[in-house]
């Protein structure tokens, strides 16, 4: 009986340290209602990028493979002073792709990042 109460005891403890974990998100969303802010008034501070389903991305309308969005990407947020990126996403685009794209976005510089749907 001890071994046993002994396991569920360690089994407790490590479902204990694990589940905050589990909660934890690296993407901080919110949403424009809760966020009380006008809406940008130029279009040209911002770069928008378009991930179709096919794997391409267009960026400011001009489509690129996805290998080469960070060649694209790069110097765009690097001369832009907003650095906010506005993407949208195919209904049908896998879930790691999109968050890839996301990623790369802010890795490259991006400050703010907004998803707009379809």
């Amino acid at each position: 009986m001890t071994p046993l109460i002994d396991v569920s005891l360690v089994l407790v403890v490590i479902l204990m340290v694990a589940t905050p974990l589990a909660f934890q998100s690296g993407l901080a969303v919110s949403t424009a209602s809760a966020s009380g802010q006008a809406p940008l008034k130029s279009l040209e501070t911002r770069v928008e990028l378009n991930v179709g389903a096919d794997g391409s991305v267009q960026v400011n309308r001009d489509r690129v493979p996805r290998s080469q969005l960070a060649a694209k990407l790069g110097p765009l947020l690097a001369e832009g002073s907003s650095r906010i990126v506005v993407v949208r996403c195919a209904d049908t685009v896998a879930h790691g792709v999109f968050v890839s794209v996301l990623d790369e976005a802010r890795t490259l510089g991006a400050t703010r990042i907004a998803v707009v749907g379809n």
